[in-house]
């Protein structure tokens, strides 16, 4: 059945490349991100690939609440609706704490949690409005355990936004709209896009931009509660790094 899907972060990476296989697999788009010359593009490229799908576009930038709620509210209104909204846009930016570098590790915080808090909220304001809805959270698996140095902030921000969708799955759990509403939280794992191109390209377990979000795009069609994507290896790391004592821990990562 045809759903109609919003995506934040559109413009590049992990975002681009779900609209292209949720186009793929007969899905209709809106496409939010800061960079509308990118979106544009995104939007051609899919028309011309599936030109019975519906692809709007909209510049969001989620550090603005305001933008946010504006943008999530015309999309829905240019669409008719919106089936599932996919809470994607991040940075990786950090810096150790207590170094001098709070700016960056304070607009990972803002971008990361308070944006997608914003766009939790514009989200949940439609599903509740229409009785029905898939909200689709992107953590990380960096998300499973505190992360030294230029990655504390960034696994905190992941845990948060983990723990802001699994609070309002709890929510919804026995009540009427617990079968209406679904939530999904996501835990990539090294899977290749402009966020992380300085991790080593040789890693064995860097995925491609495709395999991964391939494995992302089935999960959410699935409308699971949770999964840690690719499945391999991370299904079978997460118990590993959710227990291992720290020095093991700081081995594997």
């Amino acid at each position: 059945m045809t759903k109609t899907i919003l995506i934040t972060g559109a413009s590049s990476g992990l975002g681009a490349e779900m609209a292209r296989q949720f186009a793929a697999r007969g899905h209709d788009l809106a496409l939010a991100a800061r960079r509308t010359e990118r979106l544009a593009e995104l939007r051609s490229e899919i028309l011309a690939a599936h030109p019975d799908r519906r692809v709007a576009v909209h510049p969001i930038d989620v550090t603005d609440p305001d933008a946010v709620f504006a943008g999530f509210g015309a999309l829905r209104e240019e669409l008719g609706r919106l089936d599932r909204v996919v809470v994607n846009a991040g940075l990786g930016k950090g810096a150790k704490l207590g170094t001098g570098r709070f700016d960056a590790n304070l607009e990972t915080a803002m971008t990361n949690f308070v944006g997608a808090l914003a766009q939790t909220e514009a989200a949940m304001e439609v599903f509740r409005a229409q009785e029905a809805g898939h909200l689709v959270m992107v953590s990380s698996m960096s998300a499973l355990r505190g992360m030294p140095s230029s990655m504390t902030t960034y696994a905190a921000t992941k845990a948060g936004v983990a723990h802001l969708a699994e609070g309002l799955r709890t929510e919804l759990h026995g009540t009427r709209l617990a079968d209406k509403i679904k939530v999904t939280v996501l835990y990539p794992g090294y899977i290749r896009s402009e966020m992380n191109a300085q991790v080593e390209q040789s890693t064995p377990l860097m995925a491609s931009t495709e395999k991964g979000v391939a494995a992302m795009v089935a999960a959410i069609e699935k409308e699971v509660g949770s999964a840690h994507v690719p499945p391999l290896p991370w299904a079978a790391l997460a118990p590993v790094m959710r227990h291992a004592p720290l020095g093991v821990l700081k081995k594997m990562i």
